[in-house]
């Protein structure tokens, strides 16, 4: 276009900034922007909306408040998508406060400023839901009934689920009921927020009827909506049910994620059931996805259950094959099982294996090699390593001082075991109560 002699237009420039945005290139589109302030044409609200809405997309709010305050510089007004971008971003990282702010701030020359903007509002009543504050987010709504022309499925959404998570199923199934009464029809979001709190109360039917009803109203269940009923089954210990969603699944051509096959893996390891964690791994592997971390720790999880810690070690090292690497949590379940069978020297030796690849050890490393210490009888280290726990400042239950504190005791040495317990309410900041 230059070398024909045409000068690209602020739209053009805009769909180039948007273009740079999506890919991630967030650095070029700001240098397009500031090129455009130098040289023109003159960038638009839109121009910086775009820019400003990337930057929040990766959490680099400091960057979108940067633009935001360059944008008010070069005389552009923000609008309600500026202020809904960075209102939503500022909620998300807690600032509630700051976002009420700049609401006010950029919206205090609008004629409009007592009616509230619908997504602005919905923003709003979310981040009050979250922080638990459900007296305010009612009064915002109700707020946004008497004000806002029309309510959308959106609004009904965050309050349907807001409910939801406070475990308030009832009156999110009074909402969903009042919101089809008005027009306006269920979405898989609103399905899955009342199936979630079905399944965290352990109503696994009801929520199997929710599931149901949603395929009958032509709403198509999504990922997280088999992710969250096939987790609620496996939780309530109905894995032939939750099979059935999988085989489901798979006759709709909807290949789970990874995180689903996980769910029935880790079912079948708790279940001591390591011949089908390994048959549905097959499975998995069958139709074209990959096994992550997660998943070879629900198998070492299982054979380790099944008594099988060489075969357990086995699949550890063979994970580096299959381009991933063991986590903290695979050593100490490796580190539990050598611990419980006595194994101190090979637990040690794993541990100090954790330590060469750079892995930091956790509170649940320490107290499982505590634990096999006191099994073997080996005071001294236990005592030792208790006292690098403290110094650490990663006790932050009393699992460690307890182990201690039993074994004390069936040694007949209550002073040392109350010692020890002393010493735990001293680390934890109380004394002593008596």
């Amino acid at each position: 276009m230059v070398l024909k002699g045409i000068l690209p237009d602020v739209f053009t420039h805009n769909h180039i900034v948007n273009g740079l945005c999506k890919i991630g290139l967030t650095d070029k589109a700001d240098w397009l922007i500031r090129e455009m302030l130098e040289f023109g044409p003159h960038p638009s609200c839109a121009t910086f909306n775009n820019l400003i809405k990337a930057y929040c997309v990766v959490n680099t709010v400091d960057n979108a408040l940067n633009l935001f305050s360059t944008m008010a510089n070069t005389g552009i007004q923000p609008n309600r998508i500026t202020c809904n971008i960075l209102v939503h971003a500022l909620c998300k990282k807690g600032f509630l406060k700051e976002a009420k702010k700049m609401l006010e701030d950029i919206l205090h020359d609008d004629d409009d400023k007592d009616v509230p903007d619908l997504v602005t509002s919905t923003i709003f009543m979310d981040n009050y839901f979250k922080n638990g504050e459900t007296i305010e987010a009612l009064s915002l709504w109700n707020e946004m009934l008497q004000k806002c022309t029309k309510v959308d499925v959106v609004a009904y959404n965050v309050l349907i689920n807001g409910f939801c998570k406070s475990q308030q199923t009832n009156i999110a199934y009074g909402i969903a009921c009042e919101m089809l009464k008005k027009g306006l029809l269920p979405d898989a979001f609103t399905y899955n927020s009342l199936i979630g709190a079905l399944c965290k109360e352990g109503n696994t039917n009801e929520a199997c009827y929710i599931f149901q009803v949603m395929s009958k109203m032509g709403i198509m269940p999504d990922q997280i909506s088999y992710k969250i009923m096939i987790q609620g089954l496996c939780f309530k210990g109905d894995i032939a049910r939750a099979k059935e969603l999988l085989r489901r699944m798979l006759d709709n051509l909807m290949v789970p994620k990874p995180l689903i096959w996980n769910l029935i893996i880790g079912f079948y390891g708790r279940c001591r059931d390591a011949s089908n964690a390994f048959f549905t791994r097959d499975q998995m592997l069958a139709f074209g996805v990959r096994p992550n971390v997660y998943t070879y720790n629900a198998l070492v999880h299982a054979l380790l259950q099944s008594g099988d810690i060489y075969d357990a070690c086995s699949l550890k090292e063979e994970m580096p094959f299959k381009g991933l690497f063991p986590d903290v949590v695979t050593y100490n379940l490796l580190i539990g099982a050598a611990c419980n069978l006595g194994r101190v020297g090979f637990a040690l030796q794993l541990h100090g294996e954790m330590l060469q690849r750079g892995y930091k050890p956790d509170l649940i490393t320490y107290t499982e090699l505590l634990k096999g210490f006191c099994i073997r009888g080996k005071m001294k280290e236990a005592e030792e390593l208790y006292a690098k726990i403290l110094k650490s400042g990663l006790l932050t239950d009393h699992v460690p001082v307890q182990i201690l504190f039993n074994m004390y005791c069936k040694r007949k040495n209550p002073v040392v075991a109350f010692n020890f317990y002393q010493d735990w309410l001293a680390s934890k900041g109380r004394s002593y109560p008596y």
